[in-house]
């Protein structure tokens, strides 16, 4: 067994035990660890099929930021989960209902599985001579970078939606007026007292 064929079963077989650990822990913070785990391991995954590009952005993004925010949340919040593992009872003949249906489509769709012919050479072929992060890059900003740009307007549209639609003025909340705090006389808002000694205020 070669080396990169050891990685591949230990990175695959963490996976597979953090996606596991994450879904049957009964420690919320403990899943959320499980978790990292399998978003690591899947980034090693990537590494082993030379998408370095997408295991650090697997990295960066899902264990860097979201999965630190679910840990951070699940942390802080006072959450009864035992209320709400006994709401989720009640759905569980559904779940499973769901569960062996999604199993049915994928063995039918693995039963029926074939690949076409030379796929041998079009799996391990690169695009180009360019790196994949090259590669990537002049796909995103030379022959999509409409789409991207557009992408990218939608999600400023809708960052500022939320915040417009989440931003209330209450009138009876004080805000903090910084030009009034700038523009005011020190003279006319403090004033001198002589306090004499033995004396109060």
């Amino acid at each position: 067994m070669t080396v990169a064929a050891f990685a591949f079963y230990l990175f695959a077989i963490t996976t597979v035990f953090g996606g596991l650990f994450t879904v049957i822990s009964r420690n919320p913070v403990h899943s959320v660890l499980w978790l990292i785990l399998a978003f690591l391991s899947s980034a090693g995954l990537f590494v082993l099929l030379g998408a370095e590009f997408v295991a650090m952005l697997l990295i960066i993004v899902y264990v860097g930021a979201v999965a630190v925010l679910f840990l951070f949340v699940v942390m802080m919040l006072d959450v009864d989960f035992a209320e709400l593992k006994a709401e989720m009872a009640k759905y569980v003949p559904l779940a499973m209902l769901i569960g062996v249906v999604l199993l049915m489509q994928l063995a039918i769709a693995f039963g029926a599985w074939e690949f076409s012919e030379g796929f041998e050479t079009r799996v391990a072929a690169a695009p180009g001579d360019a790196h994949n992060t090259a590669a990537l890059g002049l796909l995103l900003y030379d022959e999509y970078i409409y789409l991207f740009q557009a992408a990218g307007l939608i999600l400023l549209v809708a960052m500022i939606g939320a915040i417009v639609l989440t931003l209330r003025h209450r009138e009876d909340v004080k805000r903090q007026d910084i030009v009034s705090q700038i523009m005011r006389d020190p003279a006319e808002q403090m004033e001198l007292k002589d306090v004499k000694p033995g004396q109060g205020l």
